[in-house]
C-alpha cells in the first residue's frame, strides 16, 4: 500500500503536489498539513496530531466530509508528523510520500527525515517529495530515474553506513563506507537517466535535485 503524508510545512504551489496525492491508496494529513491539503483540494483519509495549527475553516469543511480525526494532547512525545507515520505502518503502508517535510525550519526538515529511519529498516519504501529536489531514504537496493547531469548526494543517517555501490554517477562507490561525520559524498552527477544505489547495511539518504 502506498500512502502520503502532508505536513505542515513549505510547499510553495500547493497545487504541484496534487498529482503525488492521487497516486496514494490512502493520505494522512499531519495537523496543519490538512490547510494545504484543503487548498490543494485533496481529501485526506485521515488528519492526526493536536490539532492546533489547523484552521476553522479547513476543520469544519473536512468534519462534513467524514474525514477521520485523531487527535493527541499537545504535551506528547511524538511530533504530528511522527504520529502519522506510525499510523500509516498500522495501516499497511509500505511505501510512504511525504509532502511539506522539507524547506522551512532546519529542525523540522530533520526530525522528518530521521523519523523514517526505523521504518527503512523495517522494509518500508520512504520518500520527501519536493518539486525540486526529492529525498529518498534506503538501507537496501534504491533505483532513481532523471536526468543526464542531475545533481545527487549520498548522507549517511545511520552513524555508519556500510557497503555503499552506486552505478549510473560520475563519480562511482564500490563497496563504500559512508559516515555521518564525513560527509564526503556529496554532489554527485547522472551520468544517464537512470542510476542504481545499494547499501550493505545503515540507512542512507540520498538527495535528488532534478534540472529545470
Amino acid at each position: 500500500m502506498k500512502c502520503v503524508i502532508m505536513a505542515n510545512g513549505e510547499y510553495g504551489k500547493v497545487e504541484e503536489y496534487k498529482a503525488v496525492a492521487k497516486e496514494a491508496d490512502l493520505v494522512f494529513c499531519a495537523d496543519g498539513g490538512a490547510n494545504y491539503a484543503y487548498k490543494a483540494g485533496i481529501k485526506p483519509w485521515c488528519i492526526v496530531g493536536d490539532m492546533d495549527s489547523i484552521g476553522p475553516e479547513v476543520k469544519d469543511f473536512y468534519q462534513s466530509l467524514g474525514v477521520i480525526w485523531r487527535k493527541y494532547p499537545r504535551n506528547k512525545d511524538f511530533t504530528d508528523t511522527q504520529l502519522a507515520l506510525a499510523l500509516a505502518e498500522e495501516k499497511g503502508a509500505r511505501e510512504i510520500i511525504f509532502l511539506g517535510t522539507l524547506g522551512g525550519r532546519l529542525d523540522h526538515a530533520l526530525s522528518n527525515l530521521y523519523a523514517g529511519m526505523e521504518y527503512v529498516k523495517r522494509g518500508v519504501k520512504i520518500k520527501h517529495y519536493a518539486p525540486s529536489y526529492v529525498v529518498y531514504l534506503t538501507g537496501d537496493k534504491l533505483e532513481i530515474e532523471g536526468k543526464e547531469g542531475d545533481i545527487v548526494s549520498l548522507l549517511a543517517l545511520s552513524d555508519k553506513v556500510q557497503g555503499v555501490w552506486i552505478e549510473g554517477f560520475e563519480y562511482p562507490l564500490s563497496n563504500a563506507d559512508l559516515e555521518k561525520g564525513n560527509p564526503y559524498a556529496i554532489s554527485n552527477v547522472l551520468k544517464a537517466s537512470r542510476a542504481y544505489i545499494k547499501v550493505g547495511t545503515g540507512v542512507l539518504a540520498v538527495i535528488h535535485y532534478h534540472q529545470g
